[in-house]
């Protein structure tokens, strides 16, 4: 299939595809004539990166959960850890996240909103 074919077969965009073979993790595939053709394997590798990067996963993690997946010797002991170690940052950054959102709704609480220049937000962030 050609590279719309699957990009709309795994969700991925025909630009992330082309970044995705730049940096190796999706080998190049044969080419006919000018077109790339990618087998239901390649769409079966797109569909796994598209779903271990909407958990959150970085590209280097990604490179490792792939060489896990291939690997059926693997123990899931280090999959466990991957994904442990990505939850509790991901549980960082909401904590930080919160805690920008309480700061923001508390100035825009403190704020007139009218036509006066007097306004606490720009006054904190001028700080």
């Amino acid at each position: 299939m050609n590279i719309g074919a699957a990009s709309d077969a795994s969700g991925v965009s025909q630009r992330m595809i082309r970044h995705y073979e730049k940096i190796g993790l999706v080998p190049a595939p044969p080419r006919r004539g000018s077109y790339r053709d990618y087998s239901g394997g390649d769409v079966h590798r797109l569909r796994f990166i598209a779903n271990a990067r909407d958990l959150g996963f970085p590209i280097e993690e990604i490179r490792t959960l792939l060489g896990l997946w291939s690997d059926r010797e693997r123990s899931s002991a280090e999959v466990k850890a991957l994904a442990e170690a990505r939850a509790a940052e991901l549980g960082r950054k909401v904590r930080a996240l919160e805690a920008m959102r309480r700061t923001l709704t508390d100035l825009a609480g403190t704020c007139h909103g009218d036509d006066r220049p007097e306004c606490p937000i720009i006054e904190r962030l001028a700080r």
